[in-house]
């Protein structure tokens, strides 16, 4: 009877660039791979496997991370990226035949490449980023302001599975508010604003907004937040025109393209 190898597996360090937490994961086993694929991914399920396969694939934890709820409590969707590549790093090593659509021509060609060769990583400069919020005038909603924040996995998975069942709620408009705590408008006769803090009340008043406002909140959410994290970005050749561009890679579409293929 087979009792397994005693052989231990390949194992990479991470560092998450926005709460500067420190994980050692493994690479994904084959009964791994095969139970993501006979997963039901369907969008509103694809976060809550994505955060359980790589929890399980960690192999070292910083003090105080010693459950699940820990891990999606402490830890942003920008340090998820950061785990996920070091997951798919661990496992596959390279980004093999992802399709490029040439920017020139139009036309797709496959690209292989080192996964470590795309990588790029931008630490937040602070230790307070799950505390730290930032107001956003907004300039053409007059008397209004939003409050925004680095949301944490534990405030995605908790947004998705309140609100992906509301008809008309897409799984983009409710990514696209996490970001947001709360709107403030101005009361008249009052020092005390009406405040918007729902979160089915912030995705309608976030709809409701003008297009300037809705590029203003994501302006300053960049500028304070947004940057701070790692990108995959590779230079490519077409193979139909030559012409020379750089391409940023998709990690998550990456991801499960790489589990239903190997």
């Amino acid at each position: 009877m087979f009792i397994g190898f005693n052989v231990p597996l390949p194992e990479y360090e991470v560092l998450t660039p926005q709460t500067h937490l420190s994980f050692n994961v493994r690479s994904l086993n084959v009964q791994e791979e095969e139970r993501l694929k006979g997963s039901l991914m369907t969008p509103t399920k694809i976060t809550e496997h994505l955060n359980k396969c790589i929890y399980e694939a960690i192999v070292k934890k910083p003090e105080g991370i010693t459950e699940f709820k820990h891990f999606l409590q402490k830890l942003t969707i920008k340090d998820r990226d950061s785990l996920l590549y070091g997951l798919y790093h661990i496992t596959y090593e390279d980004i093999r035949n992802y399709d490029v659509k040439c920017s020139n021509c139009r036309k797709d060609f496959p690209v292989t490449v080192k996964a470590s060769d795309t990588f790029n990583f931008n630490a937040y400069p602070d230790n307070d980023i799950l505390l730290k919020r930032v107001k956003v005038d907004l300039p053409k909603t007059k008397g209004v302001t939003a409050w925004i924040k680095q949301p944490t996995l534990e405030d995605e998975l908790t947004s998705i599975k309140s609100l992906s069942s509301r008809p008309g709620t897409t799984m983009d408009i409710i990514t696209e508010t996490l970001i947001i705590e709360k709107f403030e408008q101005d009361k008249e006769n009052s020092t005390e604003p009406i405040i918007i803090s729902e979160r089915i009340d912030v995705i309608d008043a976030y709809r409701s907004l003008p297009a300037k406002d809705k590029r203003n909140i994501y302006e300053k959410y960049n500028e304070e937040f947004g940057k701070y994290g790692i990108e995959l970005k590779m230079q490519t050749f077409c193979q139909h025109c030559g012409n020379e561009e750089v391409v940023s890679i998709d990690l998550v579409e990456n991801f499960f393209r790489m589990v239903y293929t190997s």
